[in-house]
């Protein structure tokens, strides 16, 4: 399950407010370039809970190339 576009236009960082990359593979998450943090989605729900936040991990999920 992915999340709905509108939900995703709205979402920030819980920690800096920053914008937020949503990735659905391999594992389905929202990742926080500034804070260099990432979000799990459990069953279409975002966990947004600071504590919660893994480290990111660059080779799972670049920054996209322009």
């Amino acid at each position: 399950m992915s999340l709905a576009p509108e939900l995703l236009a709205i979402l920030v960082c819980p920690q800096c407010k920053g914008s937020l990359s949503h990735f659905t593979s391999p594992d389905e998450v929202l990742v926080c370039r500034n804070c260099r943090v990432m979000y799990r989605v459990d069953d279409g729900i975002p966990v947004m809970l600071i504590d919660e936040a893994q480290p990111l991990d660059e080779t799972r999920y670049p920054e996209p190339t322009p």
